[in-house]
């Protein structure tokens, strides 16, 4: 069995337990929504969240790309503190079909291009709520996008796919990582003393207190953040989605979008 060229290694495993989720499901769902998660994807290092045995087993993280990788995968040399990694860019249907092939469930994309490795074109915050109040994330969310809009910035939203919201904007490509990540943490604090009994900037849990963190330190060279459209490691098989900002009030939770109900608000054809 083939799939874009790329032949489906055990088709019938099953990925996701809880839902009968196999391989062959999750490859085919990731070459149905290509069209919409490639131009995320598009010349950036990735890390992979790769579940060879399923989500029930444990998974790893993958930088590096294989020695046994085909040459369709493109890849981008990075230089690290110790030296350089060989890391994957995923820019094209078949690369991403043979990538979910390896059991890759979850896509983590750098916030810079592979021309300009160390110039970040997106800032994204991350919130993570301390208790399981979806509702409260949501009212956190509407205030970041309006203090953000104070400071000329236009930004969009998106479930994680597990419990949190990401909302990010883009930016020029001018300004090294280093440059710009005092002006983030600045603008995460400035929050927080703005409305200190619903966001924190505290990277111990234990410390949070019940309130929405601000994890804005994903805005440095080398960290990623999921990728749009990408599936998590979750029961339900949950999917990180892009939302307008009308659709926020309705999401009733983070992994509300999943592969039982994304093709019925895509449409695909």
């Amino acid at each position: 069995m083939k799939i874009q060229g790329v032949p489906i290694t055990h088709p019938d495993k099953i990925l996701f337990p809880e839902i009968g989720l196999s391989k062959i499901e999750m490859v085919n769902y990731y070459k149905r929504v290509a069209k919409y998660m490639i131009p995320y994807l598009k010349n950036r290092p990735l890390t992979l969240h790769r579940f060879p045995d399923g989500v029930n087993k444990q998974g790893f993280y993958q930088k590096n790309a294989a020695d046994y990788f085909p040459d369709f995968i493109k890849t981008v040399q990075i230089k690290t503190e110790e030296g350089e990694n060989t890391q994957i860019v995923c820019n094209n249907k078949k690369s991403l079909v043979y990538l979910a092939n390896q059991g890759t469930i979850g896509f983590h994309i750098w916030l810079s291009r592979t021309d300009k490795l160390r110039k970040p074109d997106k800032v994204v915050f991350d919130l993570d709520p301390s208790k399981d109040s979806f509702k409260k994330l949501k009212e956190g969310v509407k205030i970041i996008k309006a203090f953000m809009a104070k400071q000329g910035k236009e930004c969009n939203v998106m479930t994680s796919g597990k419990k949190g919201i990401h909302i990010w904007y883009r930016i020029r490509r001018t300004t090294t990582f280093e440059d710009l990540r005092p002006k983030i943490k600045q603008y995460a604090e400035e929050l927080e003393k703005l409305h200190p009994e619903i966001f924190t900037t505290a990277i111990r849990k234990n410390k949070r207190n019940g309130k929405i963190f601000i994890d804005y330190l994903r805005n440095f060279y080398a960290q990623t953040s999921v990728c749009p459209y990408s599936l998590r490691p979750t029961k339900n098989a949950g999917i990180a989605m892009p939302l307008s900002w009308s659709e926020l009030d309705d999401i009733p939770a983070s992994d509300h979008f999943n592969v039982k109900n994304i093709d019925k608000r895509l449409k695909f054809k």
